[in-house]
C-alpha cells in the first residue's frame, strides 16, 4: 500500500504526489490531525442518530493520520480515477468515494486552521495583498473541464470556445516571491471572458503593486504598474541562420523571465489544488 513511511524516503516522489516536500507535509499534518478530531467528534461521536456506539464495525485501512493525509493529497494533486486509488491504498473503490468527500473537508478545515487559504472575496484584495511580503503578483485565468449538460440551453453558458469544451474558470493571483495564490476569484461559466470577471468582480490593489498578465487581460488597468506579456503563436517557423554579429536587437528572452512565469506559475498552482471543491 502506498504510505507516507515509504515516501518520506524519497523526496521527489513525494513532492510528485503531494506538492509539498517533508517539512511542509509535517507542518500540515498537525493542523491536519486536530481538524480530523474536531470533525469526528461533531460528525460521529455525539451524533445523535447513531444506530451504535462510536468505533464500532469493520475498521478502516487508513489508520494513520499522515497516510489520510496523503491520501487526499495525492487525489487533489494527481486526480486519479477512485479505481486507481483503490488499487494503491488496497481498499475497495465505494470506500475511496466515501473517503474523499469527508477527508477533503477535513482538509479544507486545516488549512483555514493554518491560514493558507487564498482570499475569495474581492472587497478583501487590497488589503490581502498589502501583508504580502512583495506586492508583485501575476493574475490569470484557469479552466476546468465539466461533464456536458443534457439540456441544450444549460450547454451554451458553460461551453467555452477556446477550449472547445464545457468549462468552468476562475481567476488567480500569485505572490511572485512566496509562490503562494493570494486569491482565488469566484467560479464563473466557461464563455466569460477573464476581463470580464475581473470587471464583475471590482478588484482594489495597494499603492505600488506591480500585476503580470498576458493579453487576455488587455484593457484592465487600475491605474497599476503592469506588465503585459504577448502570447507566442503556436504555428512556428524555423528561423533562419544569419549572424548577429552586427544586429542591435536585444536577445530572445531566456527562460525563467516574466513570459514564462506568466504561464508557468498558474500551471505549478493547479497542480497543488482543486478549485471549489467542497474542501
Amino acid at each position: 500500500m502506498l504510505s507516507y513511511q515509504q515516501l518520506k524516503h524519497h523526496p521527489r516522489a513525494l513532492r510528485a504526489c503531494t506538492g509539498l516536500d517533508q517539512a511542509e507535509f509535517e507542518k500540515l499534518l498537525t493542523h491536519f490531525a486536530m481538524a480530523a478530531h474536531a470533525y469526528r467528534y461533531d460528525q460521529h461521536v455525539i451524533k445523535t442518530s447513531r444506530k451504535r456506539r462510536y468505533g464500532g464495525g469493520r475498521k478502516p485501512r487508513l489508520t494513520a493520520m499522515e497516510d489520510k493525509l496523503l491520501f487526499i493529497l495525492f487525489y487533489l494533486k494527481v486526480y486519479p480515477l477512485q479505481e486507481v486509488m483503490a488499487f494503491l491504498f488496497e481498499t475497495s473503490q465505494g470506500r475511496v468515494n466515501a473517503w474523499i468527500p469527508m477527508l477533503s473537508m477535513v482538509l479544507h478545515m486545516a488549512l483555514g486552521a493554518a491560514q493558507a487559504l487564498p482570499a475569495r472575496d474581492p472587497k478583501n484584495l487590497e488589503q490581502t495583498l498589502a501583508l504580502c511580503l512583495s506586492v508583485d503578483c501575476i493574475i490569470d485565468g484557469t479552466e476546468r473541464r465539466i461533464q456536458r449538460p443534457h439540456n441544450a440551453t444549460e450547454q451554451q453558458d458553460p461551453y467555452s470556445g477556446k477550449k472547445k469544451a464545457h468549462t468552468v474558470k476562475n481567476n488567480l493571483m500569485i505572490d511572485i516571491a512566496e509562490r503562494l495564490v493570494r486569491y482565488l476569484s469566484q467560479t464563473f461559466a466557461g464563455r466569460i471572458h477573464d476581463k470580464r470577471m475581473c470587471d464583475e468582480e471590482g478588484y482594489t490593489f495597494p499603492p505600488g503593486c506591480v500585476l503580470l498578465k498576458d493579453t487576455g487581460f488587455q484593457g484592465f488597468e487600475q491605474g497599476l504598474d503592469l506588465s503585459t506579456e504577448e502570447k507566442t503563436s503556436r504555428v512556428r517557423t524555423q528561423p533562419q541562420r544569419q549572424s548577429r554579429e552586427h544586429d542591435d536587437r536585444p536577445y530572445p528572452c531566456p527562460r525563467g523571465t516574466c513570459h514564462c512565469r506568466c504561464e508557468a506559475m498558474p500551471d505549478w498552482a493547479r497542480g497543488l489544488s482543486q478549485y471549489d471543491r467542497p474542501l
